[in-house]
């Protein structure tokens, strides 16, 4: 089937049937449109491009870039914006508060522009962290052709010698608060982290995303690790174009792409990277949006059969644009695809399986390096985010366990309702080693929006007690994070879930061995608490606070909003 036939198969059901065409297009030859073009594909462009944070401040290049690319291949480029929160500016502040929902509101405009617009493909262009998911989950629920445009990593900033990034920031807040650093080295640290454009540099939330939609079929390969300063990104936003008109000849959409199979594929190359928790949250979310099967205890049996084979930060030693010169995701899919981890006979956006896409990597990375291990060397055996359950959290919650010398420990609670009084406290060193701090009221509804706990957690880390204290919570951690922290907690304290009845000093147990989490108190005693219970009132009555709060499902379901 040829682009004109496509085109006219999809936009004739809105403006040629029965209906006079002129109005219609009229308005386009207000914007230069000759008649030629309406027998181009119409092409939508999600622009995520502004000057709110540097994930996104570099995207317009890569929006001209893919412009350029779909009118070269004999499209029509259709170019409309998306929203971005900047999860780094708004870490441990209320505004954090909006940034999950972000996810949903990105979701919605792609949806509603491609099906408003009767758009014959979509190309998004996106930076932080909410853009990938929040990206996919709209293309997924308009399904038609369409790819993923990533705008790149951030370079390393320097200091000392060292590498930083944004997490060295929070960490170093735990340091000078510990009397560890300097006020001086403090603001050196804050001014050098950050030198351009590009999201967050280890492999955090945008990055993780980045590689799995990679490792899905819906980004070009090597797209992922590519660093938003340099060319090639921007030639691959050109490329990525070119693609989506052919895969539009070809009526290839998105939900061909995004099965059951191709998710295990972006599972397990989260897994070997050593991804983001958040990924857990998102891809149940991305599956909701593609009506595919998937449930949380899939990421346990992922986890199970996968080694995590990269080097990287938080707890490795090394960025993405590290993992981009060591190989890529293409090598990580392939060192997995070799030992029979990967399935290859998935397509992808280029209409080629992901097989066939790998076909002329190496079975083994480098030895040169040692970002990328080899399967026979992994980082760790089995994979890093393990989904825990027990009386605190029968959904179940989600944990990072590798890099952990000991991931066991029983300590009291030391609870906290909110996220500025348990930093203060950190802060203060009223927390020691042995404690497990508790905080609640966070969740999708709780919080709402489900906050993440990078400030918290990078001064426990900063203090030197990453591994001494366990956190738990019913809200989200940053891709940043490590240390012994468990999030996620389902059922969340504001719909009655058994952490809103932990007291102070109640024993908790986290077990990563036995995927365990405890409050080791008596049926009875519980029970007794939950009777006396009595649910909080919503922090926002009016506004997308209000309805994300109202209409959020549990996090073990992604916390999506049309979960009816």
């Amino acid at each position: 089937m040829d682009i004109k036939t496509v085109t006219m198969n999809r936009r004739s059901k809105n403006i040629t049937e029965g209906k006079s065409r002129a109005p219609n297009r009229s308005m386009y030859y207000a914007m230069g449109y000759e008649e030629a073009d309406f027998k181009k594909p119409m092409i939508g462009v999600a622009n995520g491009h502004s000057t709110i944070t540097p994930c996104n401040s570099g995207l317009q290049k890569l929006t001209d870039a893919a412009i350029d690319g779909i009118e070269e291949a004999g499209g029509n480029a259709q170019v409309f914006g998306t929203p971005t929160i900047s999860d780094g500016m708004a870490m441990g502040t209320e505004g954090m508060k909006y940034s999950l929902v972000s996810r949903e509101v990105i979701s919605d405009c792609i949806e509603t522009s491609v099906q408003g617009q009767w758009m014959d493909g979509v190309l998004v262009v996106g930076g932080c962290d909410k853009n990938m998911p929040g990206g996919l989950m709209g293309i997924l629920r308009a399904n038609v052709p369409a790819i993923y445009v990533y705008g790149g990593t951030i370079l390393p900033g320097r200091y000392k010698g060292q590498d930083l990034n944004i997490v060295s920031v929070f960490e170093a807040v735990g340091q000078n608060a510990a009397g560890r650093l300097s006020d001086a080295e403090l603001l050196e640290i804050e001014r050098r982290a950050i030198p351009g454009t590009g999201s967050c540099g280890g492999m955090y939330t945008a990055n993780t995303m980045s590689s799995a939609f990679e490792a899905i079929g819906m980004s070009l390969p090597y797209s992922s690790t590519m660093a938003n300063p340099h060319q090639e990104i921007v030639d691959s936003a050109r490329q990525s174009a070119q693609v989506l008109v052919q895969a539009i000849a070809r009526d290839l959409k998105p939900r061909d792409i995004v099965t059951r199979r191709s998710i295990e594929n972006a599972v397990a190359v989260i897994m070997a990277i050593g991804g983001s928790t958040n990924a857990v949250l998102h891809f149940l979310a991305i599956a909701h949006a593609a009506q595919v099967e998937w449930t949380i205890d899939d990421f346990e049996r992922i986890r199970l059969r996968t080694p995590v084979l990269c080097d990287l930060k938080p707890s490795g030693n090394y960025l993405a644009v590290d993992l981009h010169k060591a190989g890529g995701i293409p090598q990580v899919m392939k060192t997995l695809l070799a030992a029979g981890l990967l399935h290859g006979d998935c397509i992808t956006i280029t209409g080629q399986t992901i097989a066939e896409v790998l076909k002329d990597i190496p079975d083994a990375p480098r030895a040169d390096q040692d970002v990328i291990r080899p399967i026979d060397n992994p980082m760790y055996a089995q994979g890093h985010l393990a989904i825990l359950k027990g009386n605190l959290s029968p959904e179940g919650c989600v944990a990072k366990i590798t890099g952990l010398k000991m991931p066991v420990m029983t300590g009291p609670a030391r609870v906290f309702d909110d996220e500025q009084s348990a930093l203060a406290a950190i802060l203060a060193g009223k927390i020691v080693a042995g404690d497990v701090m508790v905080l609640r009221y966070l969740g999708p509804k709780g919080g709402p929006g489900m906050p993440e706990m990078l400030a918290p957690t990078g001064a426990l880390v900063g203090q030197g007690l990453g591994e001494s204290v366990g956190l738990i919570t019913d809200g989200r951690f940053s891709g940043g994070t490590w240390g012994m922290v468990v999030g996620h907690v389902a059922p969340e304290a504001a719909v009655g879930g058994t952490i809103a009845f932990i007291e102070e000093g109640d024993s908790i147990t986290i077990d990563a061995h036995q995927l365990l989490l405890q409050l080791n108190v008596s049926d009875e005693l519980i029970a007794k608490r939950r009777a006396a219970w009595t649910a909080p009132q919503p922090r926002y009555r009016r506004g997308v606070q209000a309805k994300f709060a109202f209409n959020a499902c549990s996090a073990s379901k992604g916390a999506v909003l049309d979960n009816y």
